[in-house]
């Protein structure tokens, strides 16, 4: 199934969800553990009839929910093809069936408080080094290039953050690995206001709002990311 771009999901209006990273999030809020269990099954249920499901992860308040397609198809300009992890249409055709059934159990969306941490390290010899990284973060050689054209590690069951490596190495910067969140497009101007007010530094707004780099007092930089 082909994978779908930026502006088809934003065409998708999907309310209750958000594009962060590769996957679309949304995250309900609930009274109890027990309301927060019927709704899963109940979004289990919804997943059953088409045989496709979400990550869930349930805290104390909420009932967080992911959609990915890990077989999604993705062509470059050359039109050859890639496997990888995005979305697809039937993330999207689950989100609204999702919506349906948090309306049937009464519950409200938190679109705003989704959030995504990957880790970025850049490198020029990222096939040479993803092997050791993999190890390291999954235990699992076939994390490397794992729903992706390129070598960054993916761990299929989620514990860790996935690993991502940029191309370019500043000679002069003592920091190889940063931080890249990903937010919902409409808290990105305040968190990235609240970073700055805590004493933080901007340090590259030239693809805003779709990244900004920010740097803490010791120039550790961090990304803020907002999905297209």
């Amino acid at each position: 199934m082909d994978m779908l771009r930026g502006e088809q999901i934003a065409e998708a209006t999907l309310t209750d969800w958000r594009k962060l990273a590769q996957g679309l999030h949304a995250r309900y809020l609930v009274d109890d553990f027990g309301t927060a269990a019927r709704f899963v099954a109940a979004v289990g249920e919804a997943g059953d009839a088409v045989g496709h499901h979400p990550r869930v992860s349930i805290g104390e308040g909420y009932v967080d929910l992911r959609l990915v397609t890990h077989d999604a198809i993705y062509r470059d300009d050359d039109g050859t093809e890639y496997v990888v992890e995005w979305p697809t249409q039937q993330d999207v055709d689950l989100a609204r069936r999702i919506t349906e059934v948090a309306a049937e159990h009464t519950l409200t969306a938190d679109p705003a408080a989704v959030s995504v941490i990957e880790l970025g390290l850049d490198t020029a010899e990222s096939a040479t080094i993803a092997p050791v990284w993999a190890a390291l973060l999954t235990g699992d050689a076939e994390a490397q290039g794992r729903g992706t054209p390129g070598d960054e590690i993916r761990d299929a069951t989620g514990r860790t953050p996935n690993l991502w490596f940029g191309d370019s190495v500043e000679q002069d910067s003592p920091q190889r690995f940063h931080v890249e969140v990903y937010v919902a497009a409409e808290v990105a101007e305040q968190r990235i206001a609240a970073a700055v007010a805590a004493g933080g530094t901007i340090v590259d707004d030239s693809q805003s709002p779709s990244l900004t780099v920010i740097a803490d007092q010791d120039g550790n930089r961090g990304v803020l990311c907002v999905a297209g």
